[in-house]
């Protein structure tokens, strides 16, 4: 247990050595437990800065990327954010730890019931929805915040509609070998956009993202 602290705290303090400044943020990372979203037999990498593989070929996202695309984000407490890629449900976890009402879809069965029992038995209160993400989650549009954990070819239109205005969607934008971070800001009169680092996600797969590539 001791050394799931140290080890939690040294990943903690390296995220500050890269640029993530935000406290609240840092403290959410530090209160999840990553070991959790991961298999037994890598539970040993929990708290490396890497993503590492889980079911179905899908990833969970390397510490830095999550904490990167929440922080660009401005999470707020009480924010409605929809966010698109269940995946491990680690983000799910971060975001409601930072006090946003969450709302997730994944489009993987496997995953999304995985999730759903994981966050769940930890307490989490998260919405889930078992649907092609590309096309966002309507019922309950407009959001204050949408995060995207997949690389698409092109900014769904989907999405952008189920934005509030003055809401933001983050979302990896290029090919399915790498993508840069794009945040949208819905405007009275249209969309900002500014661009961000550089990453690399599992593909966006849905009607308006990548077609299926199995």
């Amino acid at each position: 247990m001791l050394l799931l602290e140290e080890e939690k705290k040294n990943l903690v303090e390296g995220l500050w050595k890269k640029g993530i400044k935000d406290e609240i943020l840092l403290k959410a990372i530090y209160n999840i437990p990553r070991e959790k979203f991961i298999s037994a037999a890598l539970r040993k990498f929990a708290y490396d800065d890497n993503a590492l593989p889980i079911e179905c070929a899908q990833t969970i996202s390397q510490p830095f990327t999550v904490a990167y695309m929440t922080l660009v984000l401005h999470i707020r407490s009480g924010d409605k954010v929809l966010e698109i890629g269940t995946g491990s449900g680690y983000q799910s976890a971060l975001l409601s730890e930072l006090g946003a009402e969450v709302y997730t879809v994944e489009r993987i069965e496997k995953l999304y019931e995985n999730a759903r029992t994981l966050l769940s038995e930890m307490g989490y209160n998260i919405n889930f929805k078992l649907d092609d993400g590309t096309l966002g989650w309507e019922e309950f549009a407009p959001y204050d915040r949408i995060i995207v954990t997949a690389g698409a070819p092109d900014i769904p239109h989907s999405l952008v509609d189920q934005l509030k205005v003055g809401g933001k969607l983050a979302i990896p934008v290029g090919s399915q070998e790498s993508q840069r971070l794009f945040v949208i800001t819905r405007t009275d009169k249209g969309i900002d956009k500014k661009t961000y680092e550089y990453f690399k996600f599992v593909p966006l797969i849905g009607e308006e993202g990548w077609q299926d590539l199995t």
